[in-house]
């Protein structure tokens, strides 16, 4: 989405950024890995990663019914599952 969203808006705003030596010539190399240009690099890659942090924080409405049988769900006990109580009394390597 973000790739499509800068290919269909004119760019007119300015972001000024600063950035230590090491951290341009990574991005350079990205961006040259990639044929693209240090901007266009920068802003897809920061599109996609503020889309990933918004979906995160997204929210769910369901109706009261479709609620209650989630809640259902959840105080149900779990069914019997031998291979996981095995491997959650499993002691882990390194405490071995």
């Amino acid at each position: 989405m973000a790739g499509a969203l800068l290919k269909e808006t004119a760019r007119g705003e300015t972001i000024n950024l600063r950035a230590n030596k090491k951290q341009k010539a990574l991005i350079d190399r990205a961006a040259e890995s990639l044929g693209r240009s240090r901007s266009d690099f920068m802003l897809e890659t920061a599109c996609r990663e503020a889309e990933a942090v918004l979906l995160d924080r997204r929210y769910f409405v369901v109706s009261d019914e479709a609620f209650k049988k989630f809640k259902a769900q959840l105080d149900r006990p779990p069914k019997e599952n031998p291979k996981l109580r095995r491997l959650l009394q499993t002691r882990p390597p390194w405490d071995r």
